[in-house]
């Protein structure tokens, strides 16, 4: 069914990919050659029987599919539509080597979607255990522990330190990617199997650690949510902005609504975004709606961005100036931003991924107007609760180290999600979250 047309899609913050129609669904789970070893769901972090549910879109089961796909996922169609299936699972599916590979993550948003159409069912839970679990973060680590611990009968309480649930998924994602509706509905089905909510909850400042000792096991889930800046000169002046508080003073603030609500943002004629990331493409693309000429800066080349390629295109589509092999080194202006300052970057040697390193070019400046700046170029846990547990090993980053199962060197707490990767996907916190979840089940004797 394609995309929105860009002069529509720039007049709101509705939904960009229109996704599949039946018939498209049915075409394309057609192509699938039901592998008897399938490498996509090698692929997949939460270990989705990929054929089976696309076996059953191919003979217009889709209710079925949403079942099938339920087992291992509980946020389907919210990773339909961001997990960058085109590094998983969609990248071991063998039709790529010769063809395209199947659009998993197409065919999956859409069982979802048909499912949250005729209802969801709440996922039936074992026997109550009577043991009872502190979840700490409602993001997709701690909403997906929430659910797994539920349905294993446990009694969960979720923290929340906003005053909605969702974590990245709320305030982080803008809606024209991922609809707030689709969020609330997988959250709600999580909450409607006994998960106690509570929300404006801010473990470590509100709520001490030591009123946690009282639970049976501790999940951490907190994300990462420290912005990080580059450190130049400017960055104190009125009009510069993480994108992680951009992103949330509209996603979960409605700034794009003022005065109907009364979170603002600075008034954005130009502005620019510094990074090359899923964020910054989400600040940039958010700021073009709200009527912002917009130029990003990366330090790399586009081939080296690391965002997904289908952000890039609608952002270039958008109307998005990219600015490559440039990296800004001081913010202009008095009192408010009026200018960036930037220089060119030159590739050299390659760093141990096999990117290669951007070097400065003496004395090769430019200079950009602007009235904001948006920094997106990475962020790390939040260290407000991680500070204050006695015993809990840390990494240079500030980040919880774990074993592969999600235990910490605290015997009652386990870690999932950013909080000990630093910043990645939202399927990768899943994946960690349901190994936790899993750990904390077999400690507690239910499995």
């Amino acid at each position: 069914m394609g995309d929105r047309s860009v002069a529509d899609r720039l007049k709101d913050f509705g939904e960009v990919d229109n996704g599949l129609s039946p018939k498209e669904a049915i075409e394309e789970a057609g192509r699938c050659l039901q592998c008897k070893k399938p490498g996509c769901v090698d692929g997949c972090p939460v270990n989705i029987d990929i054929p089976a549910f696309v076996a059953l879109i191919a003979k217009g089961k889709f209710l079925e599919a949403a079942e099938s796909i339920r087992q291992q996922n509980l946020l389907p169609a919210i990773c339909g539509r961001v997990c960058p299936q085109e590094t998983q699972c969609e990248a071991l599916c063998i039709l790529g080597k010769k063809d395209t590979p199947i659009r998993i993550g197409q065919l999956e948003r859409f069982a979802a979607d048909q499912e949250r159409a005729k209802g969801l069912t709440v996922p039936a839970r074992k026997t109550a255990t009577g043991k009872r679990v502190a979840v700490i973060g409602s993001g997709p680590a701690g909403i997906v522990a929430a659910g797994e611990l539920a349905k294993d009968g446990h009694d969960v309480v979720l923290y929340e330190s906003l005053h909605a649930p969702g974590g990245v998924l709320t305030y982080g994602i803008p809606s024209f990617r991922l609809p707030k509706d689709v969020v609330k509905a997988e959250i709600d089905l999580i909450l409607a199997m006994g998960v106690d909510l509570r929300l404006n909850h801010l473990v470590g400042r509100t709520v001490s650690f030591e009123e946690l000792e009282e639970y049976d096991a501790i999940l951490l889930g907190t994300g990462a949510g420290l912005p990080y800046f580059m450190g130049i000169p400017g960055e104190n002046l009125s009009g510069v902005y993480s994108a992680n508080e951009f992103l949330t003073r509209v996603n979960l603030m409605h700034a794009e609504r003022f005065p109907e609500y009364d979170t603002p943002v600075a008034k954005m004629n130009r502005v620019v975004v510094v990074g090359g990331g899923n964020v910054a493409m989400d600040a940039a693309r958010t700021a073009r709606r709200m009527g912002a000429q917009v130029t990003l800066v990366y330090r790399r080349r586009e081939e080296d961005l690391p965002a997904r390629a289908a952000e890039v295109h609608h952002a270039k589509e958008e109307g998005i100036e990219f600015i490559t092999c440039a990296n800004p080194i001081r913010i202009l202006g008095e009192q408010a931003v009026t200018g960036i300052e930037c220089i060119r970057m030159q590739m050299c040697n390659l760093d141990k991924s096999g990117r290669p390193i951007p070097e400065p070019i003496d004395n090769d400046t430019f200079t950009l107007d602007c009235d904001v700046v948006i920094q997106a170029i990475g962020q790390g846990p939040n260290p407000v609760l991680v500070s204050q547990i006695p015993g809990l090993d840390k990494g240079r980053a500030g980040n919880v180290v774990t074993e592969e199962d999600g235990r910490t060197s605290h015997p009652k707490i386990f870690a999932a999600g950013d909080v000990t990767t630093g910043a990645a996907t939202v399927i990768m916190a899943m994946g960690g979250a349901k190994q936790a979840a899993r750990s904390i089940c077999e400690m507690l004797g239910s499995r």
